[in-house]
C-alpha cells in the first residue's frame, strides 16, 4: 500500500512540476511572440517607395526634394535614387554628410545602353535627352518588391504629407495616375501668359500619318509625367515600358516629337501610351510651370496651399534668373564637398 501511495504522490508532485514549468515557461514565450509580432508589424507598416534621380550638375535639386518629402511626413518613405555610375557616390555623401543621414534610402545606377537607337540626338534642347529623364520608363526594372510607386521629378519639392498622394486611387486597369493639364483654373491665366502648351497638340507632330493614325484629337488635353502615382502589377501586365521603347524607336526612324515641342522626348511618348487610360491626380499635388518664365509669378496665398510644386521649364530654382526660389531654398541643404553651388546674383 506504502508503495502504491508514494507512486501516486510522486506522480502528483510531477504533475503539479509540470504544470509550474509550463505555466512559468509559457509566459515568457507567450511575450516573446507577442513582441515578434509587434516587431513584424512594425516592419511591415507600408512603406512609401518614392523614386528620384540625381543627375550630375542638378544634384541638389533632388536633395531639395527629399528634404521636403521628408520633412513633412510621419510616413515610412523609403528613397530609390536613381543616378549614373559616376554620380553615385558623390549623391550618398552628401546624404550621409548631412541632416538626411536618417533617411531611408537605396541608391540604384541606371544604365544608359537600354536607351541605345531610341532616342533621336536634337541639339536644341540636349538637357532634355539626358538619360536619366527616361528612368521613370523603367520602373518595374528598377523597383522590384513594390506594388505602387511615387515617381517625382527633382525640380519639385513637397509641402504636403506624401502619405496622401501616395493613397491616391487608381481606377481598376490603370498604370498610372497624373496631373492633367487643363485641370486647375488658377494656372491657366499663367499658361497662357508663357504660351505653354496644354494639348496634344503642342507635343505631337500632326503632319505625321502615324500620329493622325492614333486618332487623338489634337485639342486633348494633355498631363505632366513629372509627378507619377504607378501600379507596378499593372505596368508589367500591359508591359507599359516596351511600348514606350516602341514609340521611341519610332520617333527616331519617323520623328513624330521632337524636343522643339512642348514636353521633349520624355512626355510624348507618354501620352500616346497613356491616352485615356490614367487616373487622376488631385490638382493641389501637381502645381507647375513655375520654371516656364523668369518673372511670371503665381500669388503666394495659393503656393502656400499647395501640396507639391514644380519648376518645370527652363528657369529652375537653384539657378538665376528663376521665380519663387525663397520657397525652394527653404529645403535645400548645402553640398558638403562644395562642388554643388547655387548661381544667385550676388554670387
Amino acid at each position: 500500500i506504502v508503495s502504491v501511495n508514494q507512486i501516486l504522490l510522486l506522480l502528483l508532485v510531477l504533475t503539479v512540476c509540470a504544470i509550474l514549468y509550463n505555466k512559468v515557461h509559457q509566459v515568457p514565450s507567450a511575450l516573446k511572440n507577442e513582441t515578434v509580432d509587434l516587431e513584424s508589424s512594425e516592419e511591415m507598416e507600408e512603406e512609401v517607395p518614392v523614386v528620384i534621380c540625381a543627375a550630375a550638375g542638378r544634384m541638389g535639386a533632388a536633395i531639395a526634394a527629399i528634404s521636403s518629402i521628408y520633412s513633412n511626413t510621419e510616413a515610412n518613405v523609403l528613397f530609390y535614387i536613381v543616378g549614373l555610375k559616376t554620380t553615385i557616390p558623390h549623391i550618398r555623401k552628401w546624404i550621409e554628410n548631412s541632416k538626411l543621414k536618417e533617411i531611408k534610402f537605396k541608391v540604384i545606377e541606371f544604365n544608359p545602353m537600354v536607351l541605345k537607337g531610341k532616342i533621336r540626338q536634337d541639339a536644341s534642347r540636349p538637357e532634355l535627352l539626358q538619360p536619366l529623364n527616361f528612368v521613370r520608363f523603367y520602373l518595374p526594372l528598377l523597383i522590384q518588391k513594390h506594388e505602387k510607386v511615387i515617381y517625382l521629378d527633382d525640380d519639385i519639392i513637397v509641402q504636403g504629407d506624401i502619405q496622401e498622394l501616395y493613397d491616391t486611387k487608381l481606377a481598376p486597369g490603370h498604370a498610372a495616375a497624373f496631373s492633367d493639364d487643363c485641370d486647375l483654373p488658377s494656372t491657366h491665366e499663367i499658361v497662357r501668359s508663357v504660351g505653354m502648351q496644354n494639348t496634344y497638340m503642342g507635343y505631337l507632330d500632326y503632319r505625321k500619318q502615324a500620329i493622325r493614325d492614333l486618332g487623338i484629337s489634337p485639342s486633348t488635353c494633355s498631363f505632366n509625367p513629372g509627378v507619377i502615382v504607378a501600379n507596378m502589377t499593372e505596368w508589367k501586365h500591359q508591359r507599359i515600358t516596351k511600348q514606350l521603347e516602341k514609340w521611341m524607336q519610332r520617333n527616331v526612324e519617323e520623328n513624330l516629337y521632337s524636343s522643339t515641342l512642348g514636353g521633349g522626348v520624355a512626355t510624348s511618348p507618354m501620352l500616346i501610351v497613356f491616352h485615356g487610360k490614367y487616373s487622376a491626380i488631385n490638382p493641389m499635388w501637381h502645381i507647375r510651370h513655375l520654371g516656364w518664365s523668369p518673372d511670371t509669378r503665381y500669388s503666394e496665398h495659393f503656393l502656400q496651399e499647395a501640396k507639391l510644386l514644380h519648376w518645370n521649364g527652363r528657369y529652375k530654382p537653384w539657378d538665376y534668373p528663376s521665380v519663387h526660389t525663397d520657397l525652394w531654398e527653404t529645403w535645400f541643404i548645402p553640398d558638403p564637398s562644395g562642388k554643388f553651388k547655387l548661381t544667385r546674383p550676388e554670387s
